[in-house]
């Protein structure tokens, strides 16, 4: 729990990088509070009130970092796919990856997932549920993600001939596959890596059948 205040000694106002910081505490209470009361309801239902009372702030406090909910939502929006931006710029550094994409990735994916479970939940509930500037967000983002990961794969040689929106598709494809697991992993109880084996097994083979088109594609 945080709570907005100013912060006075002798009578000197705080330095200005300590309010900054606690205005970042503050904003990053809003949303974390956010973040785990959607989980319930979905981000459509909640209140203002509801996420400052989680949250330790009074609604005043949310006014100076958010207009609205749907702010909220963009900005944890955001957040999330920091993730994703962050798993293919690490598999870009990795020759192991590169080398092994389709076990490496699957392995990737399903980690990633279960460190970040509540944010792919997030993304997951609000991608068709959500606020329509938020569901707008995601498409955007996803669609980000696509071209990301279509710099990644022309340099696999097998699509070094291809032309860049026959590698698009490719990259669409697998992000779509991506996405279905990944809600598949958020929904899986803890405790089970039984199932978790499965999901990346059907991923490894969905991956493949993909992959066994290349040397058949002609741009």
């Amino acid at each position: 729990m945080f709570t907005e205040r100013d912060v006075y000694t002798g009578g000197v106002s705080e330095p200005v990088p300590l309010r900054q910081a606690q205005k970042e505490r503050t904003r990053e209470a809003i949303l974390a509070a956010a973040l785990q009361l959607s989980h319930d309801a979905g981000l459509s239902q909640l209140s203002l009130r509801q996420v400052t009372r989680a949250a330790g702030v009074v609604p005043t406090a949310f006014y100076r970092h958010f207009d609205s909910m749907e702010e909220v939502g963009l900005a944890l929006v955001e957040q999330s796919f920091m993730t994703l931006r962050r798993m293919i710029r690490d598999a870009q550094r990795d020759p192991e990856v590169v080398d092994n994409l389709i076990d490496a990735s699957a392995d990737v994916l399903v980690a990633a997932v279960k460190q970040n479970r509540e944010h792919f939940a997030f993304v997951a509930r609000e991608r068709l549920g959500g606020p329509a500037p938020v569901r707008d967000a995601i498409q955007h983002e996803l669609e980000l993600f696509i071209s990301e990961l279509a710099v990644f794969l022309a340099r696999v040689p097998e699509l070094q001939s291809w032309s860049s929106d026959d590698v698009t598709m490719v990259a669409g494809l697998f992000v779509r596959n991506m996405v279905y697991r990944a809600e598949q992993v958020v929904a899986t109880p803890d405790g089970r890596p039984d199932l978790e084996e499965e999901i990346k097994r059907k991923a490894r083979r969905e991956m493949r059948m993909i992959v066994l088109g290349f040397e058949k594609w002609r741009s």
